[in-house]
C-alpha cells in the first residue's frame, strides 16, 4: 500500500492509502498502528478511498515534536489537522479502542470534514481507559523508565497474546504485529515521550463530556460490536445509539475487540454497505469559533 509522510504541525504522520471512490479513513487505537485495519481494507479498495494513518499513539515510528499537545483533545485536532492537510471533505471514519474515544472526541468539536462514522469496540463514558488498563496507564506516564522495561518484555510473542498482553482484545492473534507494535517504544525515547504524555492525559471526563455532545452530531452513525466483547460493555454500545440521532447498532459473531482481527470480512462488509456514496456534492461550511464547545477544567 503506497504511503506517504504528512507534515502537521504537531510533527509527522505516516499515511497508507489505496483505491479510488468515496473515502473511508480507519482509526487504530493506543499501541497499534494502521496494520489493524489490512484485511479490511483488501476488499474496500475496488470501490472506495482507503486511507490509513499510522497515528501517534505509541507505535508510531517517527516522534512528534516536543510541544505537541497529546491530551485527548490535541489529539483529536491532530486527527482534524490530518484530514484537513489530506483535503478531505465528507469522510466516512471508522474507528476502533482507543480511537473510537478520541473520535467521539473529534466529531463533537471538529466535525466539519466528517459524512459518516463508525464506531468498533472502543472506550466511552467513564471507561477511558478501561480498568485493565489503568494500572498500565499511571505506572508507565508517571515512573520514568517503565516504558521502556514494559516494551522490553512484550519482545516475547507468547506474553504479546497473553493476558499480560493483547489477549483480552482478540482471538486470531497475530503476535508478530503485536511485537513489531513496541519496537518504536523499545527503541525511540521521542516515542516514549509521546505515549507517557498521552497516558498522563486521559481521563474519563473527556469521554464523558463528548456523550453530552453526541446528540448535536446529525451525520449518519454505525455501532459495530463484538458478540464475545468484554473490555468494552455493550450497554455503552446501546447508550451511544440512543445518543446518536442517526445510528443504529450492529453486532459481529466470534469476535473480541479487534474486529478487524478477527471478523474483518464482516467488518468489510458492514463499511461498504454503510459509506456509500457522498451525502452532498460540495465541501461542508467550516465552522465557526463559537462551534467549539468549551474546554473541561483541568
Amino acid at each position: 500500500m503506497p504511503e506517504t509522510i504528512v507534515q502537521l504541525p504537531q510533527g509527522p504522520v505516516r499515511v497508507r492509502e489505496e483505491g479510488e471512490g468515496p473515502p473511508i479513513v480507519f482509526i487504530h487505537g493506543l499501541l497499534a498502528d494502521g496494520r489493524l485495519w489490512d484485511d479490511v481494507v483488501a476488499p474496500l479498495k475496488a470501490s472506495a478511498r482507503c486511507i490509513v494513518p499510522d497515528l501517534p499513539l505509541g507505535a508510531h515510528r517517527m516522534a512528534l515534536k516536543r510541544d505537541a499537545d497529546l491530551t485527548p483533545y490535541g489529539l483529536a485536532k491532530l486527527f482534524a489537522d490530518l484530514l484537513a492537510a489530506l483535503e478531505l471533505h465528507d469522510v466516512t471514519l471508522v474507528a476502533n479502542d482507543t480511537g473510537g474515544a478520541l473520535t467521539q472526541i473529534l466529531v463533537t468539536r471538529h466535525p466539519d470534514r466528517i459524512g459518516r462514522l463508525i464506531l468498533t469496540p472502543c472506550d466511552a463514558f467513564d471507561n477511558f481507559l478501561p480498568p485493565m488498563l489503568r494500572p498500565l496507564q499511571y505506572v508507565t506516564g508517571y515512573v520514568p523508565g517503565t516504558l521502556a522495561v514494559v516494551a522490553q518484555t512484550m519482545r516475547s510473542k507468547g506474553l504479546a497474546k497473553s493476558q499480560l498482553g493483547f489477549g483480552p482484545l482478540a482471538f486470531n492473534h497475530r503476535p508478530e504485529l503485536y511485537v513489531s507494535w513496541f519496537e518504536p517504544v523499545r527503541k525511540d525515547r521521542g516515542v516514549r515521550r509521546d505515549l507517557a504524555k498521552i497516558f498522563r492525559g486521559i481521563r474519563p471526563r473527556y469521554t464523558l463530556e463528548a456523550a453530552e455532545l453526541l446528540p448535536g452530531f446529525h451525520k449518519p452513525a454505525l455501532v459495530v460490536w463484538a458478540d464475545r466483547e468484554k473490555v468494552f460493555p455493550r450497554a455503552h454500545a446501546e447508550r451511544l445509539v440512543e445518543l446518536l440521532p442517526d445510528a443504529r447498532l450492529e453486532t459481529v459473531a466470534d469476535s473480541k475487540t479487534f474486529v478487524p482481527l478477527d471478523q474483518p470480512g464482516s467488518l468489510a462488509g458492514l463499511v461498504a454497505g454503510f459509506a456509500g456514496p457522498p451525502s452532498s456534492s460540495s465541501p461542508p461550511t467550516p465552522a465557526t469559533s463559537s462551534s467549539t464547545p468549551p474546554a473541561v477544567s483541568k
